[in-house]
């Protein structure tokens, strides 16, 4: 992948992300592409924390893939510190290159910069191809997730 980049997601970059976050049938029901607003408010909340990182993998100057990646310092599991990936979405024109594996493994290495001794993702249930493709990175199904609505 030596013609991808991977950097911080600047504020130009945000169009093609929500883009990405709307390509599939999940997104295309959750996310508002033509309205950049709120997500302009949000982005501006993640640069500003030293715990988020929100990347973009560009090729040239095209943005063909993006995930956040948030640490969190806790007690559990004597004081660890772990990482969470989240948002993982690849161009619908680069699926199958290779690009998701190298993004996770940024992912991962990044943790282990950030002194992380756990990587966490959830991935909706109906998502079965993006789970076996997480089991072959190594991770593993262990936890049973819930969700409260607030909005």
């Amino acid at each position: 992948m030596g013609d991808i980049a991977i950097r911080p997601a600047a504020a130009d970059d945000l169009a093609a992300i929500v883009a990405m976050l709307a390509d599939d049938p999940l997104g295309a029901q959750r996310e508002s592409p033509d309205d950049l607003a709120p997500y302009e408010k949000a982005f501006a909340r993640l640069a500003d924390d030293p715990s988020q990182h929100l990347v973009v993998a560009v090729r040239g100057d095209r943005v063909v893939g993006t995930l956040q990646l948030t640490v969190i310092p806790g007690l559990s599991r004597r004081g660890s510190t772990r990482s969470i990936i989240e948002g993982v979405r690849i161009h619908s024109d680069e699926r199958g290159s290779g690009l998701g594996t190298h993004l996770i493994e940024w992912a991962v290495a990044e943790s282990r910069r950030q002194d992380c001794q756990l990587v966490q993702l959830t991935s909706d249930t109906t998502r079965i191809d993006a789970h076996r493709f997480y089991e072959r990175l190594g991770f593993e199904a262990s936890h049973l997730g819930f969700k409260l609505s607030l909005g």
